[in-house]
């Protein structure tokens, strides 16, 4: 290759070739080996023939990728890996990447994208760029500084080469696919047409689009398919493309080959039989030793503790540990339920242990007693002294707790550092961030236990598998935060955002779930009887209306009777070019027509009995009798918190039957439930943010802010405006939040564009510092890459420069938006942590039970409701100081519903 030449290899393609080529070779413990053999063969070879200066494998990642988001059916046609093919990635991939070769799979997108990506990025480096691969959709990258090569009979693809092969040039290849789809990755194409008449065609009309539009002058059958088939031809050209433009945190000057780990290719050839490879790594392992004596002092150590004379030894280094890494192992992932199966610590990178508690698996060697190992532990768990880090450390609180250990000292949480750092970055789980950070492929569950129904639980485990993967989690952990921990003290404002909020949250928010609430699971079955027979009679009711009954909850059926039958509107397709029948286009629908109405109103109480009436009695916990959610600190791009099982942020409040579900969460004998809920904080953080002299005079004068500002649009008097005016000018404030354009607000309204237009211009008129804060927000977005909260959290917005106008024009709504959002966040946290810090002291018989968006809910003892409403309302009103004043509505009742 020439200098400053970047060598990819299509890693996917090389494994699937070898697989397929290589005979049925196996080790002794007749393990598969073929194509691991064959992959390492092939990359041995091409690296000696063409000696390049930087170099890659690019494997797909596991899962999905953007185009299943953008049509479902993308390659589920093809069957699932075969076992013996699926048992030798990872052995693969950890041979790879001991050779001192850098391995790339990045989520969300394919190999092909981060090929293309890489060679597009080399080229503005002046690199040359040689692709290793067999699959023709990379023949779209071609250039004359990017080819690609086909190992199987060393072909060189240059420009020349492209045309010579497909009968297109490489700008082609995208609707020369297109127009052929492909059966394999389940691409629409137009139904006969193969490399030959997609080339013919392209040569005579020269691309995708004029073949479209002059697809009336093709004849025949085939000219036939191709005008049945034009309405996918986009979609298909969209599956096709390759996405050159990857996220990557790295750039093809930092490919560069590391010297190879010789002791583990030695266990790896030595386990799967390549004896000459094992012969030749062991020469230069005994060459290399003398000369590295600190080569084994970095590996890792991992322990499996099984005896009280180990535990003690291992106990005795926690203590003189600075901090301490900590995973719990279980069998659940229900942290009230979940049985503890063992504990993994480490203290510093390389040197963890594991201690099995309860596998009990046939043939299980004989464990440490669990009651025993915890009652030595709980001193050291318990102290504030000894300082504790872990990834998501608030699920291992509460299976301690289970355990009667309330775990203390916590320090870090190395998925916090990481949300904190960049919530929009990558997901936060520890293998995600292993990856991004340490550049590291951890062992993942599915790797040990299985997959689907076949998963093994921890427990059923053998020991020396479960060991290295829950001692691999804590030393993982540590690493991150020695990673992580670095960065965030450079930016002092991010810093105390996880030092003062987030971290404070983990044990509070460890302790609300475990609280959890008290339903009343007779009302919920009422209700779910009040719901079935209302969706009985709109069930009727819509067969009236079609003329024939139907299944109200078939989106086939559905889109038979409206866009056949009743021949309404289509308003969009499916990606296969089909009517649809999603919820937006309904809510359009039902504008002026019935049946969508009736089919919307169908839908929303089947949400509430499926979500709420039905499955919340099953999901009481048979031990305390309540229902516990989980809480989510890193999810909410923005800060805000998010719940599941159950999802308590999204029962609806503005129905009469969402009231009815709160009306079902009760306070228990003796006591109430107290809500506690900020006014219009989003607002009043927007006059903070924006300084306008009307807003902060309307919020500091108590003045109704709906009304204050259907007065300034409309210009009148506060007491002359009417309801339909302060309904727009709520539309309006609310909508400027959340980005809402004039359009939008039309819809809302149901008024004329025009006229929302004017409403809007308006409104800046009226508030000029409002328009500016939102001009000079956008600016700095575009500058910094980022916005901010009153409290320095960050939200990335790589988007806002995007070329793409829809992609362009979300990331600046969401510009606006999230400082305003997030600080809400921030403010609630922090009133949270203030009044947590109160009940300890003052009020330890009432218990913070829920949090849902800008609310609060306590359940507290009749005798106190009083004095800890002024109390909450006192903290939540000072957990911020803003230019305009906090406000806080409060009730209390024996229920949700009337503490609202």
């Amino acid at each position: 290759m020439p200098e400053n030449s970047l060598l990819l290899v299509d890693g996917s393609y090389y494994l699937f070739r070898a697989y397929h080529a290589m005979p049925n070779l196996s080790n002794a413990e007749k393990a598969p080996t073929g194509a691991i053999y064959g992959v390492i063969n092939m990359l041995r070879k091409l690296i000696k023939e063409q000696a390049p200066d930087y170099f890659a494998v690019v494997f797909d990642a596991k899962g999905t990728s953007f185009r299943n988001e953008i049509y479902p059916d993308y390659k589920a046609n093809r069957p699932p890996t075969p076992e013996d093919l699926s048992c030798q990635i990872a052995p693969l991939h950890e041979i790879i990447r001991a050779l001192g070769l850098p391995l790339l799979a990045i989520a969300n997108v394919e190999a092909d994208d981060v090929l293309g990506t890489l060679a597009k990025q080399a080229e503005t480096l002046g690199m040359h760029t040689l692709i290793s691969t067999g699959d023709k959709d990379l023949a779209q990258v071609v250039n004359d500084k990017v080819h690609l090569i086909n190992t199987l009979n060393n072909t060189v693809l240059d420009v020349p080469g492209v045309v010579a092969k497909y009968g297109v040039a490489p700008a082609q290849i995208i609707d020369y696919l297109a127009l052929m789809g492909d059966s394999s990755d389940n691409v629409p194409g137009v139904p006969g047409v193969g490399p030959k008449t997609a080339a013919k065609w392209l040569k005579t009309y020269g691309s995708l689009d004029l073949i479209i539009e002059r697809a009336a002058e093709i004849g025949g059958k085939v000219g036939e398919r191709l005008r049945a088939n034009l309405a996918q031809l986009p979609l298909s050209r969209e599956l096709v493309t390759l996405k050159c433009d990857v996220a990557l945190d790295f750039s093809p000057a930092d490919l560069i080959r590391a010297a190879p780990d010789l002791a583990v290719l030695e266990d790896h050839y030595r386990r799967w039989g390549f004896r000459s490879w094992l012969a030749d790594t062991h020469k230069n392992n005994q060459q290399a030793a003398p000369n590295a004596p600190d080569a084994q002092e970095t590996a890792p150590v991992y322990e499996s503790i099984f005896t009280q004379g180990a535990l003690d030894k291992w106990r005795a280094e926690l203590e003189r540990a600075p901090l301490i890494a900590l995973d719990t192992e279980t069998i659940s992932l229900d942290y009230m339920s979940a049985e503890l199966v063992g504990l993994s610590f480490a203290v510093r990178p390389g040197r963890a242990a594991y201690v099995p508690l309860a596998h009990d698996y046939p043939g299980a060697p004989e464990q440490l007693d669990r009651e025993a190992v915890l009652a030595q532990l709980k001193p050291l768990l318990e102290s504030d002294a000894q300082h504790k880090l872990g990834h998501n450390l608030k699920y291992d609180q509460s299976v301690l707790a289970n355990y009667g250990i309330e775990l203390r000292g916590v320090q870090h949480d190395s998925m916090l550092q990481s949300y904190v750092l960049d919530s929009t970055a990558s997901r936060h789980d520890l293998d995600s961030l292993a990856k991004k950070y340490l550049d590291k492929q951890t062992t993942h569950y599915e790797d040990v236990a299985g997959k689907g129904a076949k998963q093994l639980g921890f427990n059923q485990l053998a020991v020396e598998q479960a060991a290295p993967y829950a001692a691999e989690d804590a030393d993982i952990a540590l690493e991150l935060h020695q990673a992580l921990w670095p960065k965030l003290q450079k930016v002092p404002a991010l810093k105390r955002l996880y030092e003062e909020i987030e971290r404070p949250l983990i044990a509070i928010l460890s302790g609300m779930e475990r609280n959890g609430v008290q339903i009343d699971t007779a009302m919920l079955a009422a209700q779910s009887r009040e719901l079935a027979a209302a969706m009985q009679e709109i069930e009727q009711t819509a067969h009236a209306l079609a003329g024939e009954t139907f299944n109200i909850g078939s989106p086939k059926q559905i889109q038979a009777i409206l866009y056949d039958q009743m021949a309404l509107p289509v308003l969009a397709k499916t990606p296969t070019g089909q009517p649809s029948t999603a919820e937006a286009v309904l809510q359009e629908l039902a504008a002026d027509y019935e049946l969508p109405r009736l089919i919307l109103a169908h839908r929303g109480l089947n949400k509430l009995k499926t979500t709420y009436t039905d499955r919340l009695p099953a999901q009481i916990n048979p031990r305390t009798g309540r229902v516990h959610t989980s809480y989510h600190q890193a999810v909410a791009a923005t800060g805000r918190l998010s719940s599941s099982d159950p999802n308590l942020q999204n029962i609806p409040i503005r129905t009469a039957e969402g009231r009815k579900i709160r009306r079902a969460f009760i306070a228990p004998e003796g006591c109430v439930l107290l809500a506690a809920d900020y006014s219009q904080i989003e607002l009043r953080i927007m006059a903070h943010l924006s300084g306008d002299e009307s807003l902060l005079h309307a919020f500091a004068a108590g003045e109704d802010i709906h009304r204050a500002t259907a007065a300034e649009v409309f210009d009148c008097a506060p007491a002359a405006v009417s309801g339909e005016q302060r309904r727009a000018a709520k539309a309006i404030n609310f909508g400027l939040i959340y980005g809402m354009s004039a359009f939008g607000l039309a819809k809302q309204l149901g008024i004329e564009r025009s006229a929302a237009r004017d409403y809007v211009q308006r409104y800046f008129a009226r508030y000029p510092k409002v328009k500016a804060y939102m001009d000079r927000t956008r600016g700095q977005a575009r500058e910094a890459g980022f916005v901010e909260t009153v409290f320095g959290r960050r939200l990335y917005l790589p988007e806002i420069t995007s070329r793409n106008a829809a992609r362009r024009q979300y990331a600046e709504r969401t510009a606006i938006n999230a400082p305003m959002q997030g600080t809400a966040a921030d403010i609630i946290k922090r009133a949270m942590i203030a009044i947590d810090a109160v009940l300890k002291t003052r009020f330890p018989a009432a218990k913070m039970i829920m949090q849902v968006h800008d609310e609060l809910v306590f359940e507290v003892p009749e005798g106190q409701v009083d004095a800890l409403k002024a109390e909450v309302s006192r903290l939540m009103v000072q957990a911020a100081e803003l230019r305009v004043p906090l406000t806080v509505g409060m009730g209390s009742g024996p229920n949700w519903d009337e503490a609202h």
